[in-house]
């Protein structure tokens, strides 16, 4: 199984430059994430623990455009943390939440890449 780099491009993942939702700086947030998730391995739990309380910051502070995604990202993320390094039950959320998931880590990786100019894909 890949890695939860999917989490981080997720995460992982146009609109507006710097948006600020609920206070914070999206793209410092997004940054910081981004070093947390890189070379994630999905197996480790407190791994995908320290990423998905980044990722919680980092929604809070998306822009509004991005929040469904972001939603999306975080409840992936917490099966994944649930799982508990369980090969087979991350194989299972893979298959049943992967598209959704791909979809919304498109989303937050090009809206990254073209206003924040973090590349998610190859932090």
């Amino acid at each position: 199984m890949r890695k939860l780099g999917a989490l981080a491009a997720a995460v992982t993942m146009s609109a507006v430059a710097l948006t600020a939702c609920s206070g914070g700086d999206y793209c410092g947030d997004l940054q910081a994430y981004a070093k947390s998730a890189k070379n994630l391995d999905a197996k480790n739990s407190d791994q995908v623990g320290k990423a998905l309380k980044d990722a919680e910051k980092v929604s809070k502070s998306a822009p509004s455009d991005l929040k469904d995604d972001w939603a999306v990202l975080l409840g992936y993320a917490k099966k994944a943390q649930e799982a508990k390094g369980d090969a087979t039950k991350l194989t299972e959320l893979s298959k049943s939440e992967g598209a959704k998931m791909g979809e919304a880590s498109g989303a937050i990786s090009k809206h990254a890449k073209d206003t924040c100019k973090i590349d998610l894909e190859n932090p």
